[in-house]
């Protein structure tokens, strides 16, 4: 093979490696992270020197600025997160994003075997999840500095050729030039991470003098600036078809990477000498990797500094960007999901809070429908039942979108044991929920099957109303229950035998009344039907409680508390 062609084939097949090891290794530290992240996510609080904490302290655990700030857009869009708040998530970001750089610049070369085959060792033998999360994130990490040294070993004939060196030295020569070179890099490749792992090892590839380097410090500055232009494009991207709330989250975090690199682009050569004084001292071939990685995380602090007092600023930059739109309304079909986020399935805490949300909302359209049937009263009340249908319809594709969701969780694998069982106890919830939700449509149908009259003594529509109200309050009693708000079996268990002597009652009264002629013989199969689905829907409400008392605890899954 030609040994260009080989040299370029061996440069992507160590990014190749670099990226899957990246990959690989957020993927199972958010799994070895598990119930962490939600403490993580927790500290989402209007403070904005806490959400710079929790913004640096996730993006660290994703290893992925990308990844946070696409949750964070999700969060947005979901009414979960005010515009500032999200801002502040960001600025964090975009420091935690610069320890990948960090911790490439560690020279572990003649450790990479030894993390590789210690980390499948671990993963191997170990029975145990988290040990197994555990041992793949150490193989992982050894994967990505073999990526590392892959791309090493090819760059280095690069040293020796004219033509290069010349295209370097113009790089190196224009700034502005070196800010498009990283930015389209950074574009191509989706990564700022993996583009700035080619940075430093371009930069490591000794010159002629085989001690400067190829490029200097001052020529890898602006490349560094442009691949943090260039990562806000993969936020541009996830906020297209989101709320303008989301989009202006995504610009925020373009204003911030840019406005850094028009600040700084002006400042290479002091800068380039700042960064030479407070990094370890040697020849530059041997360092320049930790000056790239100190220069990466200097830029993400001195901005977020500078920004951290002028959110309320930067907010009002973004609003006049994306204005509010008066003449036009973002309209939502009510059927559809208010908080679930496709591009947050991979990340099942964040994912496991919306779908929470999600099933919550189903909760209240229940609640909603049970309100209107005890609301009820007889005469000319077609109305009402319509709009118990309708809730019902809504109610009903909510259950498919978020059992999709859910589908979709799992099968994207990177759910730990914990929030897969989490994730199934609330697919049995929602089932319920579901459940009863139906059988408030079959009540409904059954009195619209009689013109939209009842038809009723007003002894029976007295019942009914008493029955349903009991109904009404064991539900949203076991509601609470699954948030967390505490309850009893013992209580529900004590709604649920009065709701049964209560139908006893109800039916003797309605024989009765039908021996007396109060009530009409032909609507005693309607009556009937009635009273066995509201049965049912205390044993429903039942099952939900057992599931709040065994493994679904809404607020904890909610992280808000």
């Amino acid at each position: 093979m030609n040994d260009k062609v080989q040299m370029i084939f061996g440069l992507f097949a160590g990014l190749a490696i670099f990226i899957f090891g990246m990959n690989m290794m957020s993927e199972c530290l958010q799994k070895a992270a598990g119930e962490k992240m939600r403490t993580i996510l927790s500290m989402l609080t209007g403070n904005p020197v806490l959400g710079v904490l929790a913004g640096a302290v996730t993006t660290a655990v994703l290893q992925s600025s990308s990844a946070t700030t696409v949750m964070v857009i999700g969060f947005v869009s979901a009414g979960l997160m005010s515009l500032p708040q999200a801002v502040s998530i960001i600025l964090g970001a975009n420091i935690g994003t610069t320890m990948t750089a960090q911790i490439i610049a560690f020279k572990i070369t003649d450790y990479i075997y030894v993390f590789i085959f210690a980390g499948f060792l671990v993963s191997f033998l170990c029975k145990k999840e988290k040990a197994k999360n555990i041992g793949q994130t150490v193989f992982a990490f050894g994967l990505l500095f073999e990526g590392i040294s892959i791309m090493e070993s090819v760059m280095k004939p690069l040293a020796d050729s004219p033509f290069f060196i010349r295209l370097l030295g113009n790089v190196a020569d224009v700034p502005v030039l070196g800010v498009a070179v990283g930015m389209l890099m950074t574009v191509v490749v989706q990564s700022s991470s993996a583009t700035i792992a080619v940075l430093q090892n371009f930069a490591s590839q000794p010159g002629p003098d085989g001690i400067s380097s190829m490029i200097g410090l001052a020529g890898a500055i602006p490349i560094l600036l442009g691949d943090n232009i260039g990562t806000t494009i993969t936020a541009l991207l996830a906020s297209i078809g989101q709320s303008r709330d989301a989009k202006r989250t995504a610009v925020a975090h373009s204003v911030f990477n840019i406005s850094g690199a028009f600040l700084f682009i002006w400042l290479v050569k002091p800068y380039a000498a700042l960064i030479r004084y407070i990094s370890p001292k040697g020849n530059e071939v041997d360092v320049i990797s930790r000056q790239i990685a100190n220069a990466h995380t200097g830029f993400n602090l001195v901005m977020t500094l500078l920004w951290l007092p002028l959110i309320g600023l930067l907010v009002q930059i973004v609003m006049r960007i994306i204005p509010e739109r008066a003449d036009r309304r973002e309209v939502l079909l009510p059927s559809a999901p208010q908080f679930l986020d496709g591009r947050l399935i991979g990340q099942p805490t964040a994912a496991l809070h919306l779908a929470t949300k999600e099933v919550l909302r189903c909760s209240g359209i229940v609640e909603k429908m049970l309100e209107k049937i005890r609301e009820h009263q007889g005469d000319g009340e077609e109305t009402v039942l319509a709009q118990v249908m309708e809730y019902a319809d809504t109610e009903h594709a909510l259950y498919g979108h978020i059992n999709d969701y859910f589908a979709a969780m799992f099968a994207e694998g990177v759910m730990t044991e914990t929030q897969a069982n989490e994730s199934a106890g609330l697919m049995y919830v929602l089932c319920d929920i579901d459940r009863m939700g139906t059988l408030c449509r079959d009540i409904t149908e059954a009195v619209l099957s009689r013109d939209g009259k009842w038809r009723l003594s007003k002894e029976a529509r007295k019942d009914l109303r008493k029955s349903i109200g009991l109904i009404l309050d064991m539900y949203t009693y076991v509601v609470r229950m699954m948030s967390g708000d505490g309850g009893s079996m013992d209580y529900v268990q004590e709604k649920r035998e009065e709701i049964r002597q209560l139908d006893e009652k109800m039916r003797r009264a309605h024989i009765e009344r039908v021996g007396k002629k109060k009530c009409r013989v032909e609507l005693t199969g309607l009556y009937d039907s009635i009273l066995h689905n509201i049965d049912r829907m205390a044993n429903s409400c039942v099952n939900l409680a057992d599931t709040a008392a065994g493994s679904v605890n809404l607020r904890r899954l909610l992280v808000d508390g």
